[in-house]
């Protein structure tokens, strides 16, 4: 029953990764602008290009904050990953805690080993 909530969370965060692969790459975009435009006004030295490079950095800015919904495809990501990662975890650790003769020889060993 488990694997079915994992794969029903799994298939809902990636239609909604995949709805926000536009906004994500906008944002990349914007980003990278920005830190080349703000790369570019520490280095200028005249007012001129101050001005210039700081232009620039505010269109850089409204295309990043006009993609802020990428913010939900990127943890639409991270959940798909959660996901990916824990599809074995969960049937192993019950199996662990359930079988009492594995529990008993695990405590055998350890009290071996303190004598």
């Amino acid at each position: 029953m488990k694997k079915f909530g994992l794969l029903l969370i799994g298939i809902t965060a990636g239609i909604i990764m995949l709805a926000h692969v536009g906004p994500v790459l906008g944002m990349i975009i914007g980003l990278a602008v920005l830190y080349y435009a703000f790369k570019g006004f520490i280095k200028a030295e005249s007012t001129g290009k101050k001005v210039l490079w700081g232009i620039l950095g505010f269109f850089a800015i409204s295309i990043t904050l006009s993609n802020v919904p990428a913010l939900i495809g990127v943890a639409a990501a991270i959940v798909v990953y959660l996901v990916y990662k824990n599809w074995n975890k969960t049937e192993n650790v019950e199996k662990e805690e359930s079988d009492p003769f594995t529990n008993f020889e695990k405590e055998w060993e350890q009290l071996k080993k303190n004598f």
